[in-house]
């Protein structure tokens, strides 16, 4: 029905393929491991270190001079192994903290 209302309109149709969205094991490892260690070494509360790796690794700069930060709630299974990964090698190499791999604790 919707379809037919716009006949005679200019519109655009796009499809994709639905993203699987993060699980809750991924999301329990980011928030109780990842991001407990990184604001007790830092200093900085749970949400400012969220925040903070937030801005340092899903910034989007626009042509507009802008910057897009990314939700990490926006972020497919495969994008959200991604963006831990990136953020546990830069805790060894940047500031030497040692984050254990999801099938090294307990959660």
């Amino acid at each position: 029905k919707y379809l037919n209302s716009l006949e005679g309109q200019n519109v655009t149709v796009r499809v994709e393929k639905k993203k699987k969205q993060r699980s809750l094991s991924q999301n329990a490892y980011y928030h109780g491991v990842i991001v407990a260690m990184l604001s007790e070494f830092t200093g900085f509360s749970a949400d400012e270190m969220h925040l903070a790796l937030r801005e340092k690794f899903l910034s989007v700069h626009t042509d507009n001079g802008l910057v897009k930060i990314r939700s990490t709630t926006e972020l497919s299974t495969d994008e959200f192994v991604d963006y831990t990964n990136r953020v546990v090698i830069w805790a060894a190499t940047s500031l030497s903290v040692y984050i254990p791999g999801p099938g090294e604790v307990s959660l």
